[in-house]
């Protein structure tokens, strides 16, 4: 009996492509073999690469597959590269894998070396899975899917989300040209108005790096009950509350008429 590997990079199996590879399994059959290893003593083997193929052999009614039966479970990076040289992973699944060898322990060096990207890649990447709903939704329809300009246009929501969210609703197509435009457009802002405007983005800039925050201190396990917390958790917790009591006592000293201001 084969299974597929609930760790599989590839999360998603468009139904089209399900349907094509399909068609074409009952007109030739499975002409590469699926790699599999034994994952228990019921005879059971695991998929370390042809999850797609075995969907489309299923679907096309076959009940054998040929395989290759290996000793040992297949290493994480070589399932992304086997799925990135037959059909490449979509943005979100490779930001997906990337975050999950992250929570591993994997540094981001680490990461770029083993999937042959750059460290900008890397962080782009996985800025994918902090987007603002509207660019999140964008890239899930498929509408804008570099995860450079998705980038550049998150950090672009923060100073001016009307021109995102009027290029958005525009329809139009978005590209690293439209990017530069609403940039361009935000650095033409006049210094009155900048001036108008700067507490309000101080606040939204604030906001934002308390969301930020409150991500990355998720992601951080809190020691066991009972033990005592490590000497970087006591000297994080300190550095957050000292922020804060220094913009308490710097409100503090505000006059009633600053503050009106």
């Amino acid at each position: 009996m084969l299974y597929e590997d609930a760790h599989n990079p590839r999360t998603e199996f468009p139904e089209e492509s399900i349907a094509e590879l399909a068609e074409d399994i009952r007109q030739r059959g499975v002409l590469q073999p699926l790699v599999v290893h034994l994952a228990d003593g019921d005879g059971r083997h695991q998929v370390h690469f042809g999850a797609k193929r075995l969907r489309a052999a299923i679907r096309a009614g076959l009940h054998e597959v040929p395989v290759v039966v290996r000793d040992l479970p297949a290493d994480r990076y070589a399932q992304v590269a086997e799925n990135q040289k037959r059909h490449g992973l979509t943005p979100l699944e490779l930001a997906r894998f990337i975050r999950t060898q992250v929570d591993a322990g994997d540094s981001n060096a680490t990461i770029a070396r083993q999937l042959g990207m750059n460290l900008t890649a890397v962080a782009h990447h996985l800025s994918l899975l902090e987007l603002p709903p509207v660019l999140d939704h964008a890239l899930k329809s498929g509408r804008c899917t570099s995860p450079r300009t998705l980038h550049e246009l998150s950090k672009l929501h923060t100073d001016s989300p009307s021109q995102v969210q009027a290029l958005l609703a525009s329809g139009a197509e978005i590209t690293r040209a439209a990017v530069s435009a609403i940039r361009s457009a935000a650095d033409e802002t006049t210094l009155p108005e900048l001036a108008v405007s700067l507490p309000d983005k101080s606040v939204a800039e604030a906001n934002a790096a308390c969301d930020r925050l409150e991500r990355a201190l998720s992601r951080i396990k809190p020691p066991d009950a009972g033990l005592i917390a490590t000497a970087d958790l006591i000297a994080l917790r300190g550095r957050v509350e000292g922020i804060t009591t220094r913009w308490l006592q710097g409100s503090d000293r505000q006059t009633p008429s600053q503050a009106e201001r």
